[in-house]
């Protein structure tokens, strides 16, 4: 395929792109342990968020922190198989770009339930000690 039709905008490409893409999503929601964790995770904010009538600008947050370590996790995953298919050696290199993705899953999960704490957290207390 020459350089330019690459370039060319094509809606075959786009539909395969996003094909693709949900193909990886799928995957991930039944194979994937902590995708599966974080799915559940997700479901269950999700609710309890919807329960509380959270505010516009409560939900944007709740949103990119959901989004953010899903989308991280299928990262960290793309990225263990890579290192898996580089190489079948336990080499330090491999186990540190695998812990490496890992941790960037980790901080980032522990700023999202931070932002759940912030957000949910002070509605929880009022609901439960005002009833």
């Amino acid at each position: 395929m020459a350089l330019e039709d690459k370039k060319t905008f094509s809606i075959i490409r786009l539909k395969s792109a996003f094909k693709y893409a949900f193909q990886g999503i799928k995957y991930a929601s039944t194979v994937e342990k902590n995708f599966k964790i974080h799915l559940l995770c997700a479901v269950l904010v999700l609710f309890v968020s919807a329960f509380l009538g959270l505010q516009a600008v409560e939900w944007l947050f709740i949103i990119i922190s959901i989004f953010g370590v899903m989308a991280l996790e299928l990262i960290n995953s793309a990225i263990e198989r890579v290192v898996d298919l580089s190489t079948t050696e336990i080499h330090p290199l491999a186990k540190q770009a695998k812990d490496l993705a890992a941790a960037a899953v980790l901080v980032y999960a522990i700023m999202a339930v931070i932002i759940g704490i912030i957000i949910l957290g002070p509605k929880l207390i009022q609901l439960i000690f005002n009833h």
